[in-house]
């Protein structure tokens, strides 16, 4: 019995993932008429002498030698439009008197839906349309015919055998950027509206939605309720963030800063100052550290703006000679959409936790939101996350969460990504698979960062650009030294210093270190953050104070833990990096459809 081929709902054309997924490769459809919608990832032309060509042979007769040369040379185009009349003059003479070129009687396309890594063979005769106007890499066509089996030899299964054509989209091929086969991943990042046109970023952005789902899927099988969480916000969730600011009267000669020297207020200055402080101990740090010059240099640039700022705070409250200092800050913040500084968010910890002491199990994903200045192969200004809280929860139970939720992931993207692993393996790195293995099956490797520490310092064997030193966070050469080199499978470091994480995580016994863990994992370093949250009153609210942050700011985040405080843990998961994970990739700019960074926003 013939098998028919179910058309998807909201299209007419059928999706080639449907049909080369059958075990036969969609042999069992030959015969069908299909409509077929893609793009042209390949072609070549089918020629016929023209000296034994039949008059009514069904060659398409407008087809010259020039236009011939235009379409498979872009460069000999150029040049005739450059010379204007003298190209036509050129034109002329080489219809006149070269000899007739081959006469086209069609093409052959290679033609991709995005579905899936193969193309669809589609002929084309010369009478349905001109073979110049469609062979193109990039041309769009949507085509009407049967399927038959392949009419040359190649690695095709079946083609279609046009009868109609419905539609074509050409392309400038001056301008078109993949008129070139295989550009750099690095040079595709300039045409980030186009470069999921390639098979590779393709492939990339199908695996990215593949673990988009299994991410969902996990937590909705596992009780959590999904709470979209704020992108603005008035809180700097983590204490310690490079933060976007949001304002509607820039540019319009209002404003320049809501921390300018019209925002003399007692409190701003007091907070300057106290910003001050932690500038120059993250200098200081730095220096110590032997960080390298950019991140040295950025962060000394910082404490001078902010130096200046205070300067300017301090003469402008002399100047209003005994005048309230808070009321230019209040007039100013007046004139804004919103009533107080606000800012994209960072992270929606907080925010989550506060519906965590609700409803029990949460998680949100979104966009999150660092103005840092230095460039990075692993971080961007917009970053997506997963971010979950639990109530009545300790560490132990976040950390267990993480395992099982990494486990999931990857033994999903194993089990529903064959193809496109199966390319990017050879397109880009052949340990993928092995790689999703080791999470999937295999076991963490536990130790503590103080353990950490104290085995880096005993490292002989290598010379570690960074200094390590207890107090300050591991960089990514120790991350990569502990998950790649001696662990070789995910670390979970566990009971960091309570400097280098949130004010919000909580104080061990020691009150030196917090209930805090990293998963780090071979490749790409950190890959998750999680902890256990401070549910005491006195102090998180101590630990705000020692952080110089501006308790009004947290006031709504204290309330939780006046009213019906709860145990809570969670962590943050970097979804970005596990599709550089997951895909072999080496930049996270090209893991992301349209990615943003440092001087980079370009669509």
């Amino acid at each position: 019995m013939e098998t028919q081929l179910v058309l998807p709902k909201y299209s007419k054309t059928v999706v080639l993932k449907f049909v080369f997924g059958q075990s036969d490769g969609g042999v069992r459809f030959i015969g069908q008429r299909v409509v077929v919608g893609g793009w042209v990832k390949s072609s070549r032309a089918v020629s016929k002498d023209p000296v034994t060509a039949a008059p009514d042979a069904g060659v398409h007769k407008d087809v010259t030698c020039v236009e011939i040369l235009q379409s498979r040379f872009p460069f000999f185009r150029s040049i005739l439009k450059v010379l204007g009349g003298a190209g036509q003059q050129i034109r002329d003479k080489l219809d006149t008197d070269l000899p007739m070129p081959p006469q086209l009687t069609g093409a052959i396309l290679q033609v991709s839906d995005g579905s899936c890594v193969a193309n669809l063979q589609v002929v084309v005769d010369s009478s349905l349309a001109p073979p110049v106007r469609i062979m193109p890499i990039g041309t769009c066509i949507l085509a009407e015919g049967i399927l038959q089996q392949p009419s040359t030899q190649g690695k095709q299964i079946i083609e279609l055998k046009a009868e109609k054509i419905l539609h074509i989209g050409t392309v400038d091929q001056d301008r078109y950027p993949l008129s070139k086969r295989r550009l750099p991943m690095a040079n595709l990042r300039d045409s980030a509206h186009f470069r999921q046109r390639t098979t590779t970023v393709a492939s990339v952005m199908r695996i990215r939605s593949a673990l988009t789902q299994a991410t969902h899927t996990f937590f909705q099988e596992n009780g959590f309720l999904f709470v979209q969480v704020p992108i603005i916000t008035s809180t700097d969730c983590e204490g310690a963030s490079e933060n976007f600011q949001v304002t509607t009267l820039s540019g319009k000669g209002k404003i320049e800063n809501q921390s300018t020297a019209d925002d003399a207020g007692g409190v701003e200055l007091e907070v300057m100052k106290v910003s001050i402080e932690e500038k120059t101990k993250q200098v200081e740090e730095l220096k110590r550290t032997d960080s390298n010059k950019e991140a040295l240099a950025a962060a000394i640039q910082d404490l001078k703006k902010t130096t200046e700022l205070v300067s300017q705070l301090e003469a402008k409250e002399k100047a209003k000679s005994g005048k309230p200092t808070s009321s230019g800050n209040k007039d100013k913040v007046s004139e804004d959409f919103f009533s107080c500084q606000t800012f994209l968010t960072v992270s929606g910890c907080l925010h989550l936790e506060s519906y965590a002491c609700a409803l029990g199990k949460v998680y949100s994903f979104g966009p999150r939101f660092r103005a840092n200045k230095i460039e990075s192969r692993k971080s961007l200004s917009e970053a997506w996350m997963v971010e979950l809280q639990m109530a009545f929860s300790e560490i132990e139970d976040a950390v267990d969460c993480a395992d099982d939720f990494l486990k999931f992931i990857c033994k999903w993207i194993l089990e529903n990504s064959t193809e496109d692993l199966k390319f990017l393996s050879k397109r880009i790195d052949n340990t993928i698979v092995d790689r999703l293995q080791l999470i999937a099956t295999g076991v963490v490797e536990y130790i503590s960062y103080t353990e950490a520490i104290e085995f880096l310092n005993e490292v002989t064997e290598k010379q570690f650009e960074t200094k390590v030193e207890w107090g300050v966070s591991l960089s990514e050469e120790h991350e990569s030294y502990l998950a790649d080199e001696i662990y070789k499978k995910p670390v979970i470091m566990y009971n960091h210093p309570k400097e280098i994480k949130p004010f919000y995580t909580r104080l061990n016994d020691d009150e030196k270190t917090v209930a805090a863990f990293d998963v780090i994992v071979p490749k790409v370093g950190t890959l998750i953050r999680g902890s256990q949250n401070e549910e005491r009153f006195n102090v998180l609210s101590t630990r705000i104070t020692e952080m110089g942050l501006a308790k009004e700011q947290y006031e709504w985040y204290l309330d939780l833990r006046r009213h019906g405080t709860a145990k809570c843990s969670g962590f943050t998961f970097l979804f970005d990096s596990l599709v550089l994970y997951a895909t072999g990739l080496d930049d996270v700019r090209d893991a992301v459809p349209f990615p943003r960074s440092f001087g980079k926003a370009n669509n």
